[in-house]
């Protein structure tokens, strides 16, 4: 995991020893682009402004060029349960439903291959198109979708609409030649492209290790959990990368969970992220 020195928050340390843990850690870096520094993408809520080594590492801005928005914290938590599931043998393959610009699920493909995991698959689902334009997936009116419509008209982005610059990186052609970029394109990833209703019922997944859920939306979220719980392992791990965040996310995860008479205490990651272990069936 990545280490931090004393000199204050957001302050990433040394790398830690070893080939394995020392190309993690540089991975996490580079897909944070705390290499570059590349400044966060103007929002209504925020002014463009210069790059903020604390804002990245907690996940806080947007960046307009680097792989993943999800932070240091997040990167850990993924690195963690990956590593832990490996060691346990839980069975299945890794997977990633909402993947913007592909980070996340590039890592989760770089754990694999740098323990030399040859059976398990990563597979990454988008629609590769954003948000839905007016009702998320199962119709419900989505106060998110209301906030991407103010991106879309922001005037104070210069350089584009933030929710253009938003989902720069993001097509299934960018999010591939992204996996390229780092060297882990191959037969071990498998991409979903549509949306979440139309492609989760039928793809070819027998069993997942990990499911990391970044689908924001209500009608996204609880499809992916509908579909996609029930093939995860005992002791297999779910992620939910904006329960505390976005009220209709957790609203979601919540209601599937009863219909399915689950009773999870999700763990805390940050301040946007949980997790839980699977530890029964759904009923």
């Amino acid at each position: 995991m990545t280490r931090y020195d004393d000199d204050g928050p957001g302050v990433p340390g040394p790398a830690p020893d070893g080939g394995v843990a020392l190309y993690l850690d540089l991975l996490k870096r580079c897909l944070l682009n705390l290499i570059y520094t590349d400044p966060p993408i103007a929002t209504p809520w925020q002014a463009r402004g210069e790059f903020d080594l604390a804002a990245r590492l907690e996940g806080k801005d947007w960046p307009s060029l680097a792989h993943t928005m999800i932070g240091m914290s997040r990167l850990d938590n993924l690195q963690m349960l990956v590593e832990d599931l490996l060691a346990e043998e839980v069975p299945g393959d890794l997977m990633e439903a909402g993947i913007a610009r592909g980070g996340a699920a590039v890592f989760m493909r770089a754990v694999l291959k740098a323990h030399d995991v040859r059976d398990r698959l990563v597979w990454a689902a988008d629609s590769f198109e954003g948000f839905p334009r007016t009702l998320d997936e199962a119709g419900h009116e989505s106060p998110l979708l209301g906030v991407m419509s103010q991106l879309s008209g922001h005037v104070n982005d210069p350089a584009g609409t933030a929710y253009a610059r938003f989902l720069r990186g993001t097509t299934l052609a960018e999010v591939q030649r992204t996996f390229a970029a780092y060297g882990l394109l191959d037969e071990q990833v498998r991409f979903l492209a549509g949306w979440f209703s139309h492609t989760l019922p039928m793809a070819p997944i027998d069993r997942l290790a990990l499911l990391r859920l970044d689908a924001d939306l209500y009608g996204s979220t609880y499809e992916a959990l509908r579909v996609l719980y029930p093939k995860v392992s005992l002791g297999g791990y779910v992620i939910v990368d904006d329960y505390h965040a976005i009220e209709e996310c957790r609203a979601a995860v919540r209601d599937y969970l009863l219909s399915v008479h689950q009773k999870v205490t999700p763990e805390r990651v940050d301040y946007s992220a949980a997790f839980w272990r699977k530890t029964e069936e759904p009923g």
